[in-house]
C-alpha cells in the first residue's frame, strides 16, 4: 500500500460504492497503511479531526507497521450513526478489527480516542498489546462543560465550535504561521454530522474513569503538548499517577493536537514506545483492502507545515498511586443523574447551601426523585422534561422553571420545541402563568445557547 507523506495526498483511489460503517452501523469507517503482515498499530483521531490529523506519522511508522486508522461516527464523510457512549465507540472498534482479523495490537488515540484506548485497557486487556494516551484525561472536563457545548451545536450548528477550534488545537504562534491548517482544521469541523458531534459530547460528558486507572494493566505511554489548554500536563500526570505501568512524555511547543503541530517529537515517541511490543500485534488473517469515505465527502489531509519544528520531548516515569474503587449505591446512581440532567455547576451550589437543616431533604430529593422517578425506563428524558416544564408551569415555581429549562436543553430539547410545550400548556393553565414563564425562559434559552468566546 502507498503511504501518505507529509507533504503528499493520498493516493488517488476508486472509493467503494459502500463504506464498511454504512454496511454495518456497528463498525466504523478506517483506512490501511503498510504491509498486511506487519505487527498492527492503531491510530484513533482527537473529537471533530479525521484519520488525516495523523497523516504527519505515517510516512515514518507505516514501513514497520500496519497503521489501521479510524473515523469516528460522522466525521470525516464517515456514516452519521452516533454512539452513545466511549464503551460503544470502544465496541465498534473492536468489531471493526475484528473483521480485519485483528486480535492483538497496539494503539494510540487522540483526546476523545485516548478515552477509547482508557476502555479497551479495562475492558479488553487481552486485546490491547501496548497504549499510548495523547492529550487524554481521565475526565475531560466538566459534564456540564460538554452538555453546554450539545445545546450550543444543537442550536447554532457547528460553526461556533469550527471557528474556535485552531485555538483549542494550536499555540497561537503556530496557528499564526499555519493558515493553511488552520483552515483545515476549521473545515474538518464543519464537515462534521452535528448529531453525531453532539452525541460524542455526551459521552465524554459521562466519561470518568478515575477510580479504574489502577486496573490498567497494560504499558501506557502518556503524551501531552506543554501548552495544551484542553488537556493539559495537570491531567496527564493524572493519568500517569493513576496508571501503574505508565510514563510521561511533554512535548514542548505543542498544544491539543500534538502529532499534527509536533509531528517528528510525537513520532520519535511512539516509535520508542511501541518497539517493544511488535511481534506481539501480529494480525490473525489477512485483512481486505482498506475503505475510504467517498471522495464528496473526504476531508482533505493536513497541508505540509511550512517550516518545520523539531523539539525534544522530555519523558519521565512517576510512581503509581492508584485511586480507591468506587462503590456506587442507589443514592449515588440518583445523584450522577441528578448532575446530568441539571448540571454539576448547579448541585455544587445546592450541595455547598445544604446544612444540618436542609440536608435531609435534599437526600430524599436526591434518592427518589431522581434514584427513583427520574431514573425509571417507561419514558426517556426528553419527554420527562416535557412532563416536567408544564408542571413547573402550572404550579408557578418560575426559580425551577429556569433549572429545568437548562436540563431540557441538554436532555436535547431545542428551543423551538420548548416554545411549543408552553404555548401548549397555556391552553391547559392558562395565558397568564405561560406568559410569565416565557419571560424566563426566554432568559435562560438566550444564556444557555450563546456561544462562548
Amino acid at each position: 500500500m502507498e503511504r501518505v507523506s507529509e507533504t503528499q495526498t493520498p493516493p488517488t483511489q476508486t472509493p467503494p460504492e459502500t463504506p464498511l460503517a454504512a454496511r454495518d452501523p456497528q463498525t466504523l469507517q478506517y483506512r490501511v497503511d503498510g504491509p498486511d503482515d506487519a505487527p498492527v498499530l492503531v491510530l484513533g483521531p482527537s473529537l471533530g479531526t479525521t484519520w488525516h490529523m495523523w497523516d504527519r506519522q505515517i510516512a515514518d511508522l507505516s514501513p514497520e507497521w500496519r497503521i489501521v486508522r479510524y473515523d469516528l461516527p460522522g466525521h470525516g464523510g464517515a456514516p452519521a450513526h452516533p454512539a452513545a457512549s466511549v464503551g460503544e465507540l470502544a465496541d465498534r472498534l473492536l468489531a471493526t478489527l475484528d473483521e480485519l482479523g485483528i486480535q492483538r495490537f497496539g494503539y494510540a488515540g487522540c483526546s476523545i480516542a485516548g478515552a477509547v484506548g482508557v476502555e479497551l485497557a479495562l475492558r479488553h486487556p487481552h486485546r490491547l498489546a501496548s497504549l499510548a494516551l495523547v492529550a487524554a484525561s481521565p475526565r475531560f472536563g466538566t459534564a456540564d462543560e460538554f452538555r453546554q457545548r450539545g445545546v450550543i451545536v444543537r442550536t447554532n450548528g457547528l460553526e461556533p465550535v469550527a471557528r474556535s477550534a485552531p485555538e483549542h488545537w494550536f499555540t497561537q504562534g503556530f496557528a499564526a504561521t499555519q493558515p493553511a491548517i488552520v483552515e483545515w482544521a476549521v473545515q474538518m469541523v464543519r464537515t462534521t454530522d452535528p448529531g453525531c458531534y453532539i452525541a460524542a459530547c455526551e459521552a465524554l460528558a459521562a466519561f470518568d474513569v478515575r477510580a479504574d486507572l489502577g486496573s490498567v494493566g497494560v504499558p501506557t505511554l502518556v503524551l501531552v503538548g506543554s501548552d495544551d489548554q484542553v488537556t493539559g500536563p495537570a491531567e496527564a500526570r493524572t493519568l500517569v499517577a493513576g496508571i501503574p505501568d505508565a510514563r510521561l512524555a511533554l512535548v514542548p511547543g505543542a498544544s491539543h493536537l500534538a502529532p499534527v503541530e509536533q509531528p517528528a517529537a510525537v513520532t520519535d515517541l511512539l516509535v520508542r514506545h511501541f518497539a517493544g511490543v511488535a511481534q506481539d500485534t501480529q494480525s490473525a488473517i489477512p485483512a481486505p483492502p482498506a475503505l475510504q469515505a467517498p471522495q464528496a465527502a473526504q476531508t482533505p489531509p493536513v497541508p505540509a507545515i511550512s517550516a518545520p519544528v523539531t523539539p525534544i520531548a522530555e519523558i519521565a516515569p512517576m510512581a503509581p498511586e492508584p485511586a480507591a474503587p468506587g462503590r456506587p449505591d442507589p443514592y449515588e446512581a440518583g445523584m450522577k443523574l441528578r448532575r446530568e440532567v441539571l448540571g454539576d455547576a448547579h448541585m455544587d451550589r445546592v450541595t455547598a447551601a445544604a446544612d444540618g437543616f436542609t440536608t435531609d431533604f435534599q437526600e430524599l430529593v436526591t434518592r427518589y426523585a431522581w434514584g427513583e422517578v427520574w431514573s425509571r425506563e417507561g419514558l426517556d428524558r426528553r419527554t420527562r422534561s416535557v412532563v416536567t416544564l408544564t408542571a413547573l408551569v402550572a404550579g408557578g415555581h418560575r426559580e425551577e422553571l429556569a433549572t429545568h429549562t437548562r436540563a431540557a436543553l441538554r436532555n436535547g430539547l431545542t428551543p423551538d420545541e420548548i416554545g411549543e410545550v408552553l404555548i401548549h400548556t397555556a391552553v391547559y393553565c392558562g395565558v397568564p402563568a405561560v406568559n410569565a414563564a416565557f419571560e424566563v425562559v426566554r432568559a435562560v434559552v438566550r444564556e444557555e445557547t450563546t456561544p462562548r468566546s
